[in-house]
């Protein structure tokens, strides 16, 4: 199946989803119409992340998966990070980066209200293009930002300045003094000593603008299906598409099941109950695919096939864990029943109860897909399309493919990459260009380039100033 038809097949059952009422975490106020207990998606975990939960107990490590709520913070540090938001909208955050969340709700009419503070560090947003009305705010120093849908920005802050780069669309800037529009293509600086500010009639590259670059592609892909479902909650569609497909299991029906996995493989032995104020514990799967198949649907097992999700039900926020057990999860699916901590005790209980199995980079020059891996490990969207892959992992126990790294590389014993600086693509490197062939294409181009920029890889910046995102790490 193509993504375009996985896609498209995968419509009519967000649509069924979105038949049903959410519960849980959409309970509205009856005064006010508004809910208070939304949930967005932690969609994307590489290198140092942590996240205060606001739950008393301060930044602990984040998880791929984890659902965000109001009044939560995100801080990268040596590490980025990717949140997105029910319609697929995404904010995605750079190194040393700290943003909170003070707003997070949904009217009655069904639109979203979001507010996004950045404290520190590089945030980019990119808005999908939508009717509705959306509402979504980035703020910062004493400035707010109202982007419209369809808008791609990146806002960067220290101490002395703030920079706001319109990539795409245009974003209006609101303070005590009234209003402003920011038109595409244009950077306006903020200086905060002396509250003064500028425009610039041009956007300058930053080392992290590829990767933003790359993964906005990423959700657009199927922005146009998830417009055509009903239902708000279509983040984690992609993850979906890329990483399994829908079979016809026989006498079971109809179910998605994630590549590199066999009968054998649960999709209860790993992940993590984390705990939330109000709502108990939550389950969180590692699996880069792991949100929509834990908050909506069932899984069932299927006799010669293993386990599937199917979709129907209503949506689970928080509370996710009733109709994943009642769907027929093992018995030891079980959270903890210990809701009050003792002080410095961790409220993430993570939950191995087979070895974990990943996929993950075997040399500089080959990347290994193991069996029952379920896509843990894979990069997203940088191996190309991996049924294949998948096949033969299921024939051989394993696969390998060629690929080629960009950024510090560190070799440990035995041959295997470790450096968590180190960026994949698949394939084979480019040949290097010599200094005369650089110098020859910066003069035709009238672009300055160097050498050092002209032999990175294709894709790939020359990254002076922080990491380059790698392959997501399992968070245990």
């Amino acid at each position: 199946m193509t993504f375009r038809s996985a896609a498209v097949a995968l419509v009519p059952i967000l649509l069924l989803v979105g038949a049903f009422p959410s519960r849980a975490a959409d309970d509205a106020s009856p005064a006010t119409g508004v809910t208070k207990i939304r949930i967005v998606r932690l969609s994307e975990v590489k290198g140092a992340v942590t996240m205060d939960r606001a739950i008393g107990r301060g930044f602990e490590p984040a998880i791929a998966n984890m659902p965000i709520v109001e009044n939560s913070s995100l801080r990268t540090g040596q590490g980025v990070a990717e949140v997105e938001f029910e319609d697929n909208s995404s904010l995605r955050l750079a190194p040393d980066t700290t943003v909170e969340f003070p707003e997070l709700a949904r009217l009655a009419t069904g639109e979203t209200a979001s507010s996004v503070h950045l404290l520190r560090g590089i945030a980019y947003v990119s808005l999908v293009k939508s009717k509705s009305n959306q509402a979504f705010s980035l703020l910062f120093a004493s400035q707010k930002l109202a982007l419209e849908p369809g808008s791609h920005v990146r806002v960067d802050i220290d101490d002395a300045r703030a920079n706001v780069a319109v990539l795409d669309g245009s974003v209006r800037l609101e303070d005590s003094a009234g209003a402003q529009e920011i038109a595409h293509k244009k950077t306006l600086t903020f200086h905060l000593a002396d509250q003064t500010q500028s425009v610039a009639k041009d956007v300058a590259a930053q080392p992290y603008d590829s990767w933003d670059q790359n993964a906005a592609g990423y959700h657009a892909r199927t922005a146009a299906y998830s417009a055509m479902s009903s239902t708000p909650y279509t983040y984690g569609l992609n993850d979906m598409m890329y990483y399994g497909s829908f079979m016809n299991a026989g006498g079971c029906g109809t179910m998605w099941r994630p590549y590199f996995t066999s009968a054998a493989w649960d999709p209860f032995s790993n992940g993590t109950w984390a705990l939330y104020s109000g709502a108990g514990y939550s389950w969180v799967s590692p699996y880069p695919w792991g949100w929509t198949p834990y908050h909506s649907g069932s899984w069932s097992f299927c006799p010669g096939a293993g386990w599937g999700w199917q979709p129907g039900g209503s949506w689970n926020g928080l509370n996710n864990t009733t109709s994943l057990i009642a769907s027929g999860g093992p018995v030891r699916f079980q959270p903890p029943s210990k809701r009050i901590l003792e002080p410095g005790e961790s409220s993430l209980t993570p939950v191995n109860l087979k070895p974990v199995v990943r996929s993950e980079v075997a040399s500089p020059e080959s990347f290994i897909f193991r069996g029952d891996s379920a896509g843990l490990g894979i990069p997203r969207d940088e191996l190309g399309k991996l049924d294949k892959f998948s096949r033969q992992a299921a024939e051989r126990g394993t696969a390998t493919t060629h690929i080629y790294m960009s950024g510090p590389i560190a070799i440990a014993a035995g041959g295997r990459a470790v450096n968590a600086n180190s960026a994949i693509h698949r394939g084979v490197a480019p040949a290097p260009v010599s200094e005369a062939e650089a110098s020859a294409r910066g003069s035709s181009a009238n672009s300055g380039s160097s050498a050092s920029t002209a032999n990175l890889p294709s894709g790939a910046s020359n990254r002076s100033s922080g990491p380059a995102p790698t392959a997501s790490s399992h968070p245990h």
